[in-house]
């Protein structure tokens, strides 16, 4: 090989190794932004720890009264089309995320458990006997949508009380029906406008927006909103 041959053949080389580098890269950032979609605001069989740091404002949160009798529900079915992940929920006009669970309404209970004096087995009308926060955050998944909405529900505050965390208690961790799990630290799910939602729009939460039940976290983006909510623990 001549010297030229020896130049050329080291240019083409490099180029090369370029060339995959650039491939490698993409390939990464690919693998970055899936998972960030898997975990951060979608549900999925994956576990993740919400940022300790709430990115967003406090909003304002309406209390009313639990009514003297409540007024029995539609259970809501699996509709027959699901739209595609970040497609659009043509029922509400929200971005679709994470995958459906039909959860059996008769035997659910919201179960609270971990570093508590008192594990809890809620029933939905358990939850909704008791007051009823309403607001209109904005659900975001940063990078990729934004949702506004009024929703409905039980005070995650109260619930925590009543489960009488321990001192030792630091995280509360929310799984959801689909294998979907997320953290974050106690002192800030205990704020006082966060909550569990039932109502979408003043109406029972539709399947694909979690029912029976929803976090609504709303310093925090949707990463945290688990949907299709069975279980709380307290760490």
């Amino acid at each position: 090989m001549t010297y030229k041959q020896h130049i050329e053949y080291l240019h083409e080389l490099k180029q090369k190794i370029m060339l995959h580098r650039h491939r490698l890269t993409v390939i990464l950032t690919l693998v970055f932004l899936l998972g960030t979609l898997a975990s951060g605001c979608a549900a999925g069989e994956t576990n993740a720890t919400s940022p300790d740091t709430p990115t967003g404002d406090t909003i304002v949160v309406t209390i009313t009264d639990p009514p003297d009798e409540l007024e029995p529900i539609v259970v809501p079915t699996m509709p027959d089309v699901i739209p595609p992940y970040l497609g659009v929920d043509p029922e509400t006009g929200l971005i679709m995320t994470g995958t459906p669970v039909l959860v059996d309404f008769d035997t659910y209970r919201l179960k609270v458990s971990g570093k508590v004096d008192q594990e809890l087995s809620l029933t939905y009308d358990d939850l909704r006997r008791m007051p009823k926060l309403t607001a209109t955050p904005t659900l975001e998944c940063v990078g990729y949508f934004k949702d506004v909405a009024t929703w409905s529900g039980a005070s995650l505050k109260t619930i925590l009380e009543m489960a009488k965390v321990q001192p030792e208690g630091t995280r509360v961790v929310f799984k959801g029906a689909d294998g979907y799990q997320i953290s974050m630290i106690l002192e800030n799910a205990l704020a006082p406008e966060n909550f569990l939602a039932y109502e979408l729009e003043g109406k029972t939460l539709p399947v694909l927006q979690g029912f029976p039940l929803r976090v609504v976290i709303s310093s925090y983006d949707g990463a945290v909103w688990v949907k299709w909510l069975l279980e709380i623990v307290v760490e």
